[in-house]
């Protein structure tokens, strides 16, 4: 018999299996759209990955996402033909195997024999000496070596060269540098840095010391925040999975605690959270409403988005109503409400660390296309609120044509409404500018870009 007869032949390998899911999961958002967190909390479930293994599988997806301008700029010096014209799966796995070699603490050859018998496995044995070609090329560098080759001199052309080095958007850059006085590159580094887990003990029904207890160690801004060290399942805590507490990022805590401390003259027991999907700030405001004796209203356009909002609000005692319904278009008469926020939907660019696919996601066109929604809930908002009430308007988003252009806009065309110093509703907390609105930052305060601007009906 023949040597080249197939029972012969070893055996092929198996592909690594964390790898696998990794990879599984990058080609869900970026072929299918799907959100990386939600992607991947759903496979490490049902792939029964935790510990290393989870931890090692979280870093190839959100490094090789957060990162992927960057390594298609080097894969374009790399591939003998236009990155457009290869297969989607198979820049995939070239952007996977380049995370491997040059962000991680992966062994090169290791790096690259695991990616070829991932790439045999998922699409073939034909590309996959395309897979080992390009990535013992990219080995052949260090990171910083491939920035110097492919980015354009800091000195020539600096947002397109931190756009290389930063992964980020050229668009996005000069967005953050208009709405920043220093400190943009400082901001970029902060947005590569994986997000902690941060916990919400909601008043009333939890405390910070019970999360401290459970493993978490006070934040540093909100009192009712805990962080998480080293990550992990929440759900694991007791308090979280009954709703008692839940996970939120401090700087969405530190808006509705704005909205729910600042002076009101009058009845303080009906409040409206006017898009409030999925819920985080919906439950907050509830139980620090519930401790008023009011109750709080929600409103989310979408039905499954209504149903999260339901779900957050279950343990919260009180009389609160979620709605599905266009905020634009009240059901409710006007000045019904003594204190409204205006969570408005944004292109997301303020939560970056913890979405890490936005940034190639987003387009200049979106803030375009998102502004005339965003003017049109904060007037809605306004009209809701009864005279003496507040509004917070609130965006995950410092750009500064969601933020302050909006405020800008929408108060130009009422004579009823003025927009106030909102920073001595955040006690402690530095580096808040020049007000009167307030600007979160992740490289400033280790939160979301969170945005608030208060305004108050007259």
């Amino acid at each position: 018999m023949s040597d080249r007869s197939p029972r012969n032949r070893a055996p092929q390998r198996r592909p690594d299996r964390v790898r696998g899911v990794a990879y599984r999961v990058i080609r869900q958002v970026t072929g299918e759209g799907g959100y990386a967190n939600l992607a991947l909390n759903k496979a490490l479930r049902e792939s029964r990955l935790s510990g290393r293994d989870a931890a090692f599988c979280t870093e190839l997806v959100h490094g090789t996402l957060r990162w992927q301008g960057t390594y298609d700029a080097f894969l374009a010096r790399s591939v003998s033909r236009p990155l457009a014209d290869l297969d989607p799966e198979l820049l995939d796995l070239l952007r996977l195997g380049t995370h491997q070699l040059l962000r991680m603490r992966v062994d090169s050859y290791a790096a690259v024999n695991e990616m070829v018998t991932l790439t045999r496995a998922e699409i073939g044995q034909k590309r996959s000496g395309l897979v080992n070609a390009v990535l013992r090329k990219i080995s052949q560098r260090t990171f910083d070596q491939w920035i110097t080759t492919v980015a354009p001199p800091a000195d020539k052309d600096l947002y397109g060269h931190l756009a290389i080095a930063k992964a980020h958007p050229r668009w996005v850059i000069e967005a953050f540098a208009r709405a920043l006085d220093s400190g943009l590159e400082e901001l970029l580094d902060a947005d590569n840095e994986p997000p902690r887990v941060t916990l919400v003990a909601r008043p009333g029904l939890a405390d910070v010391d019970e999360l401290i207890a459970a493993g978490a160690t006070a934040a540093k801004w909100s009192p009712y925040a805990a962080v998480l060290q080293g990550g992990g399942d929440p759900g694991r805590i007791e308090a979280v999975a009954t709703g008692r507490a839940g996970v939120q990022d401090e700087g969405s805590q530190l808006v509705a605690i704005a909205l729910a401390t600042a002076p009101v003259d009058g009845s303080d027991s009906e409040w409206l959270d006017l898009c409030a999907g999925p819920g985080g700030k919906s439950a907050l405001l509830a139980a620090l409403v519930d401790q008023r004796d009011g109750k709080l209203t929600a409103v989310e356009p979408l039905k499954h988005r209504a149903d999260l909002v339901r779900a957050n609000l279950r343990a919260i005692p009180g009389d609160h109503k979620v709605l599905v319904g266009d905020g634009t278009k009240p059901t409710w008469p006007a000045g019904s409400f003594d204190r409204v926020l205006a969570d408005v939907p944004c292109t997301g660019l303020g939560a970056l660390r913890r979405r890490p696919e936005a940034r190639w996601r987003r387009t200049p066109e979106d803030v375009k296309e998102l502004r005339p929604l965003q003017e049109d809930l904060l007037d809605s908002a306004i009209t809701s609120v009864r005279p003496g009430g507040v509004v917070a308007y609130v965006t995950c988003s410092p750009h500064p044509d969601e933020t302050r252009a909006v405020v800008d806009a929408v108060l130009a065309e009422r004579d009823d409404a003025t927009i106030e110093d909102a920073r001595p509703l955040f006690p402690g907390v530095p580096d808040l500018g020049d007000g009167p609105d307030v600007q979160l930052w992740p490289h400033l305060h280790g939160t979301d870009a969170m945005y608030l601007a208060l305004i108050r009906r007259s």
